[in-house]
């Protein structure tokens, strides 16, 4: 999700809620600690020079359980963001410390933003010798087209 988008849908809804990939919401009394942009200059394994940009959300917990983040405090949060740090247009990852700090995607159903999982892929498939995906071929399959398979007789030895 953009930064637009964000801040579109948190004119339309009454509460913030974030619920986590286990179907768990994190807990309605949470902070946004920071809102940051983050720049990452890196090198792929096929040596690709590459920058990405995120804006980043902290969610943190405090002891304050009666604390309620309001849709328009978050739209205030963000502008100030946006105007201090210069912050443009990109994609959101979300920062929630569970288990771990975790960083997540950000989506939303029609009710509540959804933290969802991030994944790992190699940005250099073509050049750092990743083989294209096989065909999954069930062995019966392969018996049943191939009649010379290796049988006694069937000439494969």
């Amino acid at each position: 999700m953009k930064l637009s988008e964000i801040k579109n849908l948190l004119q339309t809804v009454e509460t913030v809620n974030f619920q986590l990939p286990n179907g768990n919401f994190v807990p309605e009394h949470f902070h946004v600690t920071e809102v940051g942009l983050i720049t990452k200059n890196f090198i792929d394994c096929g040596g690709t020079v590459r920058k990405e940009t995120v804006v980043n959300f902290q969610l943190w917990n405090a002891n304050d359980v009666e604390h309620r983040l309001k849709p328009q405090k978050l739209i205030d949060i963000i502008a100030l963001s946006e105007k201090i740090l210069g912050i443009e247009d990109f994609e959101i990852e979300v920062e929630y410390q569970d288990n771990t700090i975790g960083k997540y995607d950000l989506g939303f159903n029609g009710k509540d933003f959804l933290l969802l999982n991030k994944q790992t892929a190699c940005l250099a498939q073509d050049n750092c010798g990743i083989p294209a995906e096989k065909p999954k071929i069930k062995l019966s399959q392969l018996n049943n087209e191939n009649t010379n398979s290796c049988t006694p007789g069937g000439g494969c030895c």
